[in-house]
């Protein structure tokens, strides 16, 4: 491994080593503190234009496996960490964290003061950044991290979508000793069709929704309010994605013309449209909420779940249209809207990620949630 360097927009300087691609990559610097499930990161599409550092010092001690990838690549810009693993040791491996780095073409620099870097980004905000392992020099790369492009104003989405719908039915890993039987099992609770709008979806929440009842068919981000309907589902799912939800017209655009004729349901960007959609305003956040220990409390039940988030934008709860949505559930950090429910029409949302991948599993009733609203019309 040689030399990298890791250099943000208002000219703090990390110097490290390189691992993964030799080469250079830009993107917004943020930080994730889960302490396990890195390749489930690495492969959300919700990090398309994103640096990651992890919060854990010691990452990539049990590898990669074929079967953790939450999407069909990873789609971080870049990845940070404090220390490399030399060991690979897990039964699943089947290759370092290094060599899939490599394979698929991402910077990573290791050995850097993360705790430092996460302090700065939570003190500062989220800041533009440059990895580099070719270009050393600490004034260029300040000014290529300060000219590299914003995520703001700009649609990530059409960049990780589908390029073509797509059925999906496929057991859970927990599932995968028994697989045929798993399978049998899976399609045989299969009652209700739901169309999935795929803003840069992760596999765990089709297998969720394949385990709570469902049949799915993935659309890409594009397809029109008209040309789902034609299929006639029984709900739509909307799903996480990445980026700034606003420039993404074409989807809440759409969505607004399916409130009221079919229920829905949105996860983390799909939750950010919903409230698009039906008026509401949203902003960016300073740093984000990126991790699986996240306290959530449900406004109507007091329940509090510890959750799973990666996002970087959030509804305004002061611009929610008082005849229409209401808030179902809030952030015990910054008290920020994680929940919506529409008063007269099937439709909920929740800014977090239930499907656990990774992290806690406090949230999995959601499924179950619009399988009722689906099955009946309770929500």
């Amino acid at each position: 491994m040689g030399k990298a360097v890791l250099a943000l927009e208002d000219g703090l300087i990390f110097r490290g080593e390189s691992f993964g691609k030799i080469g250079e990559t830009s993107g917004e610097v943020v930080f994730n503190t889960s302490l396990s499930g890195y390749q489930e990161i690495l492969t959300d599409p919700s990090y398309k234009g994103q640096i990651v550092s992890m919060t854990n010092p010691h990452i990539g001690n049990y590898g990669i496996n074929s079967e953790d990838a939450e999407s069909r690549r990873p789609w971080v810009e870049g990845f940070v960490v404090r220390e490399l693993s030399p060991i690979v040791s897990n039964w699943r491996a089947e290759k370092s964290l290094d060599q899939y780095l490599k394979e698929w073409e991402i910077c990573g620099i290791s050995g850097i003061d993360t705790r430092r870097l996460v302090k700065h980004l939570r003190d500062f905000g989220a800041k533009k950044g440059v990895i580099s392992s070719v270009d050393l020099d600490e004034g260029r790369l300040v000014k290529k991290a300060k000219d590299a492009p914003s995520i703001v104003g700009v649609d990530l989405v059409k960049e990780v979508s589908c390029e073509a719908a797509y059925d999906f039915n496929e057991s859970l890993p927990s599932d995968f000793m028994w697989p045929e039987k798993s399978a049998e099992i899976c399609r045989s609770r299969q009652k209700h069709f739901v169309v999935c709008v795929d803003g840069g979806i992760k596999f765990n929440i089709l297998r969720k929704l394949n385990q709570h009842g469902f049949r799915v068919r993935v659309v890409p981000a594009q397809t029109t309010a008209e040309q789902i309907l034609a299929l006639k589902p029984k709900g739509v799912f909307y799903s996480n994605g990445p980026g700034d939800p606003e420039p993404v017209t074409y989807l809440w655009q759409e969505m607004r013309k399916l409130v009221g004729k079919v229920p829905i349901f949105g996860i983390c960007l799909g939750h950010q449209m919903v409230g698009l959609a039906l008026g509401a305003k949203t902003y960016k956040l300073k740093f984000g909420h990126r991790g699986g220990n996240h306290p959530v409390m449900d406004l109507k039940s007091k329940r509090i779940e510890i959750t799973s988030q990666n996002h970087g934008f959030c509804v305004d709860e002061k611009s929610l249209p008082l005849d229409g949505l209401e808030c179902t559930h809030i952030n015990l950090n910054d008290r920020t809207v994680e929940g919506l429910r529409h008063k007269k029409v099937p439709l909920f949302s929740v800014q977090y990620h239930p499907e656990n991948s990774p992290g806690p599993h406090d949230s999995d009733y959601l499924f179950s949630r619009f399988y009722a609203m689906v099955d009946h019309g309770v929500w």
